[in-house]
């Protein structure tokens, strides 16, 4: 499965906002062995939205969208998905439950900005909100998906996890180790290796495929990314130790500061 990441909101446009959503979800994907090629950024507008929904179907199979679901008329994300599926509106009778037990908490009536809250397209998966109060929702049509989260990080992330057991888990067929060297800088011990020198050493191996081997140049000082995906952990790993070795022979190890697992 091939996925896009969609962030819906003017306010990361404008830089108001750093989108850590994107980032959040990008790991977690990497993780699990789904692809994801490319991210987009739209502000709060149903037509550009549509656009970059075209663009992503067109190169994806899946899409995951965050922000736009709240009560404000700026939130126009899930109806414009459903209108975009073809789906039918209907509201969700736990999400609106845990609406109006929220509003009765705060001893406030429930508006009709909330309510559209509980919304759903009918026959999709929808993700209760545990920590806030808009539901996320997973619809699936002709071969293609859309996992709608809220923008709010703190709803966002378990939210995200939710969807990864209940659907993205079972659409990998594979998953990824990685094992980051990190390497002294000058004011850490008076050496340090700059990255070009480092590919250098590394030679072929920065080559492979599957593991793969990568540096980057960071201000605290070179990483050296070495990452193999197989259908199991154990795999994986077992594929990744002998490079992992070849490539700390090749670095020196009077250069590495240290090695980390994610």
């Amino acid at each position: 499965m091939i996925v896009e990441i969609i962030s819906v909101g003017t306010e990361l446009l404008m830089g108001s906002i750093v989108n850590t959503n994107a980032q959040h979800i990008a790991r977690r994907l990497t993780h699990m062995g789904l692809d994801a090629y490319y991210q987009t950024v739209v502000g709060d507008n149903p037509e550009r939205l549509r656009a970059a929904l075209d663009i992503a179907f067109s190169r994806g199979d899946c899409v995951i969208t965050t922000g736009g679901l709240g009560p404000t008329k700026d939130d126009l994300t899930k109806e414009m998905l459903i209108s975009y599926f073809g789906a039918e509106p209907t509201e969700d009778t736990e999400a609106l439950r845990r609406l109006e037990e929220r509003a009765a908490r705060r001893g406030i009536a429930l508006t009709d900005s909330m309510r559209k809250q509980a919304t759903v397209p009918a026959g999709a998966i929808v993700l209760q909100n545990d920590n806030g109060t808009a539901p996320g929702v997973i619809i699936e049509r002709d071969g293609r998906v859309c996992i709608m989260l809220p923008g709010p990080p703190k709803e966002m992330k378990p939210m995200f996890d939710a969807a990864c057991e209940q659907f993205l888990r079972a659409r990998s067929d594979k998953v990824f180790a990685t094992v980051n060297l990190k390497l002294y800088t000058m004011a850490d011990k008076g050496i340090a290796v700059g990255e070009s020198p480092v590919a250098d050493r590394l030679g072929s191996l920065v080559d492979g495929e599957n593991p793969s081997v990568a540096t980057y140049a960071k201000e605290d000082g070179v990483l050296v990314r070495i990452t193999a995906a197989a259908p199991a952990q154990a795999e994986a790993r077992a594929m990744l130790a002998p490079v992992v070795a070849a490539a700390r022979a090749a670095i020196g190890e009077e250069y590495i500061k240290y090695a980390e697992e994610e």
